[in-house]
């Protein structure tokens, strides 16, 4: 069989010649075989979209809250998933942080009370559970194999409509912002996937129905910005929610703010970057009046990190810096000093 002139050099496929009898005008065909093989790339993709919420829909809930009123809502709602059989569930810990009551709607309409089990607002992250065994869970995928540009699916209860479902791409890796309690979150996943108010705490599903990150914000000002803590992050955080219903962080007894050092001073002592942590109050018989830090000092370096603003130093005081003596290089007038300090535990 002699392959048509106008297919000369593709892979050659036995439909051509009805094409080519059906399609004389090579322009026609040529259009005819491109819009034929975009429904095969839509098809599949629409078909990875669907099996993805075949897989993850049915461990999506609503969440709905009544508050303890102390900051002027009666309530509010938001989204969450099982991540457990036994009934624990993930969410945001703005959708049930000072919550009075907690009621969980699965995807089946019923309605359970839930528990808080654990909350912490410096990651937005909270566990609650329901008393109903044998739940539909979702299991946590490995955000540190992310790439920009693969396929995002959201799932969650925007503006009160359950079981919506929207689909996009991870827009960017790495972003850091921050949380209601004012600490740097890190590591966070941007998304075009649309997100409303409601879809907080609800599952951002990578296509092997995985969960890549818990969705936690968007910029209402803008479109297709939209944020998740990445799942290496939620999980870690709820598995220390359930065993102890909190996370532990180290603290200084200080505050502070980042401030540029003189450049004469930092050039003689060798500083890398020209700027530290200013020492603004220190709590009496915290950690930090303990090690002889006094207001106006510089916090240069901590252990054998160097130290240029707050977000660095949190970022570093870790549970497992509680009780533990540590060096702390400092700034005092135009020298250099060294003390030792024992971080507590956050109060």
């Amino acid at each position: 069989m002699k392959i048509p002139k106008s297919f000369q050099g593709q892979r050659w496929n036995p439909v051509l010649p009805v094409l080519d009898r059906a399609f004389p005008d090579a322009a026609e065909r040529n259009d005819f075989v491109a819009a034929d093989s975009d429904a095969h790339l839509l098809d599949a993709y629409s078909r990875t979209v669907s099996g993805v919420v075949e897989d993850v829909r049915d461990a999506v809930v609503h969440i709905s809250v009544r508050l303890n009123n102390s900051g002027g809502r009666s309530g509010g709602s938001g989204s969450g998933f099982v991540i457990t059989p036994d009934g624990y569930l993930a969410t945001n810990s703005h959708v049930v942080h000072d919550a009075k009551e907690i009621l969980v709607t699965l995807a089946d309409g019923e309605t359970f009370p839930a528990r808080l089990v654990g909350d912490d607002p410096d990651s937005d992250l909270a566990i609650i559970r329901v008393n109903a065994p044998q739940l539909q869970h979702a299991h946590f995928g490995n955000s540190a194999k992310l790439r920009v540009g693969q396929i995002a699916v959201a799932i969650g209860n925007p503006l009160g409509f359950q079981q919506t479902v929207t689909a996009g791409v991870i827009s960017a890796l790495g972003r850091t912002m921050r949380s209601q309690s004012g600490r740097l979150m890190e590591n966070i996943i941007q998304t075009d996937a649309a997100l409303n108010p409601g879809n907080s705490g609800g599952p951002l599903v990578n296509s092997h129905g995985e969960v890549i990150g818990v969705n936690t914000a968007i910029i209402p000002s803008a479109q297709g910005i939209c944020f998740a803590i990445a799942s290496n992050t939620a999980e870690f955080i709820a598995a220390w929610l359930i065993k102890e219903g909190r996370i532990r962080r180290a603290w200084l007894g200080l505050q502070g703010q980042t401030a540029p050092i003189h450049p004469r001073i930092a050039r003689y002592l060798g500083l890398q970057p020209a700027q530290g942590i200013l020492i603004l109050h220190v709590e009496t018989g915290g950690p930090a009046a303990q090690a002889g830090l006094r207001e106006g000092d510089l916090i240069v370096g901590f252990k054998d990190h160097p130290i240029a603003g707050m977000d660095e130093l949190q970022r570093l005081l870790v549970g497992s810096e509680i009780g533990v003596k540590s060096p702390l290089k400092i700034v005092r007038g135009s020298f250099l000093a060294a003390l030792e300090i024992v971080p507590a535990e956050v109060r």
